[in-house]
């Protein structure tokens, strides 16, 4: 193998790991294993392309970055994905609201 292929070789490696880094949100590993660490990195990538398909499919506006944090809001509450998707005021009213789980009705 020349020099120039090694390199090339090298540069899609760490073309690679920039995608993972900016795209699926792995923000630390749960274990030090190959087995662990390749195990969440095809997670992420996984995930990131079924919500690019859901993105694509249902003609969403919202960017990449803004679905997760929508589905992240109503982990636990019976809302349809298209009110949660699209429905704006929903949106406005779950990020104003606190974040911290409730555990006694005031």
């Amino acid at each position: 193998m020349s020099l120039a292929q090694l390199y090339r070789c090298r540069l899609q490696v760490e073309l690679f790991f920039k995608w993972i880094k900016q795209h699926p949100r792995i923000k630390a590993f749960s274990g030090t294993s190959e087995n662990a660490v390749g195990s969440q990195i095809w997670i992420a990538v996984s995930v990131h392309v079924l919500i690019a398909i859901v993105k694509k499919r249902l003609a969403i506006e919202a960017s990449l970055y803004t679905i997760p944090q929508r589905l992240s809001l109503t982990p636990f509450e019976k809302i349809p994905m298209d009110r949660v998707l699209f429905d704006d005021e929903l949106q406005s009213l779950q990020a104003s609201e606190d974040k911290q789980l409730k555990v006694f009705d005031e």
